[in-house]
């Protein structure tokens, strides 16, 4: 049994059927993302993902600052070539599972996971400064307070839902909106997190958490 068709895959379906019905033939420019989420009745975070997936199968070509480029009328893309869940979903599930795990971490905390955490930031500050994207120690950040909630089942989904972000659908948006400013914002972010765990204010880490994780799903997918 073939699993449901997400949401951008659907619309990608809709961009693909004007292509192929003759209204935007191999070579034309589509409509501005505003204009053709208005046509199909859609959100532009929902199009933009659906645009995103369009280029992966290599059926249109995004040119930053001139428009979107029909290639081809290409047919969907392997069923069996998952692109990966719909970044904006994606982002809101962790929005919602992380800030309220963080609530339980906050009353648990201990020192030895607050300097853990502050040793993480140090080396996020490092890598930045060279040049290179922390991931890894992103990735470290967000585990280490879903553990501190200790709940192993909850810590694992945390694991699985950040490491959506190494599927071809969040790479490819990764490598087009991520830049060093934006993982300076997100280092800024991450630091009022640890102000909040070093008080102990459940509330404020609460609110702390789920601010990052909401700017960073709109940094990540609009630029």
């Amino acid at each position: 049994m073939s699993e449901p068709r997400r949401l951008y895959q659907q619309i990608a379906d809709q961009v693909r059927s004007l292509v192929l019905r003759g209204q935007y033939p191999p070579g034309a420019r589509l409509p501005a993302e505003r204009e053709l989420a208005q046509q199909l009745g859609v959100s532009r975070p929902s199009l933009r993902e659906a645009l995103i997936a369009l280029e992966i199968e290599g059926a249109i070509e995004i040119r930053m600052g001139s428009g979107i480029y029909v290639l081809s009328s290409s047919k969907p893309i392997s069923s069996g070539r998952s692109l990966g869940e719909s970044p904006t979903e994606l982002m809101q599930a962790r929005a919602l599972i992380e800030s309220a795990l963080i609530v339980q971490a906050t009353a648990a905390m201990k020192e030895d996971t607050i300097e853990l955490l502050q040793q993480i930031l140090s080396t996020m500050r490092a890598e930045i400064a060279a040049g290179r994207k922390p991931m890894e120690q992103d990735r470290q950040f967000h585990l280490a307070i879903a553990q501190q909630a200790g709940n192993a089942v909850l810590a694992e989904i945390v694991a699985n839902l950040f490491d959506e972000r190494h599927s071809p659908m969040s790479e490819r948006i990764r490598g087009r909106f991520e830049t060093p400013e934006s993982w300076v914002i997100a280092l800024h972010e991450h630091e009022a997190v640890v102000l909040a765990l070093e008080a102990r204010d459940p509330l404020a880490a609460q609110a702390a958490m789920h601010s990052h994780l909401t700017a960073s799903g709109r940094r990540w997918l609009e630029g």
